[in-house]
């Protein structure tokens, strides 16, 4: 039996989970998410639990055993709490303007690098940190990986947009004689 899977999923107040045969809907004070159903598993709501079971002891079903009830259990944390990831963009002349859907970030190129958040991801910009906030944590996640995209932080000076938890290595430059 999956560690993890056999947990249930304490559903607090204020949140409601709904079982359809494809997919699973939760909604709360911060919004709804789907997640589709796989069929090696299935989902119960028995009071104040979600319950997750896989169908037979087959590979497969074990396998998504866990990842179905973390995906729940992420759901119903992004609905209560919501999800946020920091970003700090370090390096000389580089500016960071915008806010709520979208960013406009000056990062040493000829151009500013314009960028749009999908719809349920909020960004917040503090001088030169951003916060990426939403209720879901895959979109939330993305969202970051794909602004630290748009200037990775280099090993010799560290420019670059960075996560705030991130430990760049850095390399000693060029030896002189």
């Amino acid at each position: 039996m999956s560690r993890i899977g056999k947990l249930p999923v304490k559903i607090p107040a204020g949140v409601t989970i709904t079982v359809d045969p494809e997919w699973v809907t939760v909604k709360g004070p911060k919004g709804e998410l789907r997640q589709f159903t796989m069929d090696e598993v299935s989902v119960a709501v028995e009071g104040d639990e979600a319950i997750v079971s896989r169908r037979d002891d087959e590979k497969p079903a074990r396998a998504k055993h866990g990842l179905m009830r973390s995906l729940i259990n992420n759901m119903v944390i992004g609905v209560t709490q919501g999800f946020e990831r920091k970003l700090e963009v370090n390096g000389v002349g580089f500016r960071v303007n915008g806010g709520g859907q979208s960013l406009e970030l000056h990062l040493g190129f000829s151009h500013p690098v314009k960028y749009t958040a999908p719809e349920g991801v909020n960004i917040a910009v503090d001088k030169m940190n951003i916060t990426v906030s939403g209720a879901s944590k895959q979109q939330v996640g993305q969202v970051a990986a794909e602004i630290r995209a748009l200037k990775k932080p280099e090993p010799y000076k560290g420019k670059g947009i960075k996560y705030a938890d991130e430990q760049i290595r850095r390399k000693a430059g060029k030896a002189g004689k």
